[in-house]
């Protein structure tokens, strides 16, 4: 099935950016802790966001470079990517795929977006997404999109001629909020590997996504959960 690559893979901005062929990793140790839904932490790590936030709301709660330390240079915002990809071996990213031809997808009214390279040691990037909408309505839709991804080990995505290998598995994540998901995702292409972690977190009307380099995920999810929770 041929399908648009800005759709189906909408829920990662570095998914795409993997496929298309860029920086290597190894993959990263990950939280111990198990990935269920949870009631929010006491400990005022994060506030509970009752009211969708506006897309001007979001983009003030994004992590900055000031956020994530020395070494980091925020990127341009890539243009829209209208290659049609086919996807090959995995049912469930098939119709999901044939849903969002006709709107749906990761595609709530409120987001924000903004990635990074960090080039201490090695050329990396990490990208941060947030959303906002009904509760009901982002747990329902991000759990969706996460089990339509994680549902095939391996297959395969055609994205022009370039044929990309791609294995994912879901993996554990600390509790942070209403509810958490994570996946790695690895992708061979040409000799090439690219292993991109993928973690997302809401609490009440918010959902935060962080990818990219699972080092650089697992160092900065915290803190982009308690900067885009926070009140004011």
């Amino acid at each position: 099935m041929r399908l648009r690559t800005t759709t189906v893979l909408s829920l990662s901005a570095l998914t795409v950016l993997a496929m298309t062929g860029c920086s290597t990793a190894n993959a990263d140790s990950v939280d111990p802790t198990s990935s269920t839904t949870v009631s929010v932490r006491p400990d005022g790590e994060s506030a509970r966001v009752f009211a969708p936030l506006s897309s001007a709301a979001l983009a003030k709660r994004l992590l900055d470079r000031s956020d994530l330390g020395e070494g980091y240079t925020r990127t341009p915002q890539r243009p829209a990517q209208h290659d049609d990809v086919t996807v090959i071996g995995c049912p469930a990213l098939e119709k999901l795929g044939s849903e969002a031809a006709v709107g749906g997808s990761f595609d709530f009214p409120h987001k924000a977006k903004a990635s990074f390279t960090y080039a201490g040691g090695s050329n990396s990037e990490v990208a941060e997404e947030l959303y906002s909408d009904a509760e009901d309505k982002l747990s329902r839709e991000v759990g969706r999109i996460f089990e339509a991804m994680t549902a095939c080990p391996t297959y395969q995505v055609l994205t022009g001629s370039t044929p990309v290998t791609v294995t994912t598995r879901k993996v554990p994540v600390a509790r942070r909020g209403d509810e958490q998901w994570s996946q790695l995702l690895t992708f061979i292409a040409g000799g090439r590997s690219s292993i991109v972690k993928q973690t997302a977190v809401r609490t009440g009307t918010v959902v935060v996504v962080v990818s990219g380099v699972p080092g650089l995920v697992d160092a900065h999810v915290r803190k982009a959960v308690a900067k885009a929770t926070s009140a004011g």
